[in-house]
């Protein structure tokens, strides 16, 4: 079971290592990232397997928007199914 991590805002040290770490204590597996920094905006997209999640992909996603809104960032989580409807011409 696949989702998409999407993370944006301003550049700094450890974004990256933060959304990693939290993956990891939820038992989310990291597939793929793609990430830019334009004009000191960071964005990046992730794709990770939530099968062996401790917890449901809501409560999940619940908790990284909160974190992202601590730390500056808007942070989504969303399953892959409904990525890929919301991008189909």
């Amino acid at each position: 079971m696949k989702a998409v991590v999407s993370v944006i805002g301003k550049d700094k040290i450890g974004i990256l290592a933060m959304i990693a770490n939290e993956c990891a204590n939820a038992s989310i597996n990291i597939l793929d990232v793609s990430q830019t920094i334009v004009d000191g905006m960071f964005t990046m997209t992730m794709s990770v397997d939530f099968s062996s999640m401790s917890e449901s992909l809501d409560t999940f996603s619940t908790h990284m928007e909160e974190t992202g809104k601590e730390k500056g960032l808007v942070i989504r989580v969303m399953h892959q199914d409904i990525f890929d409807s919301m991008h189909k011409i």
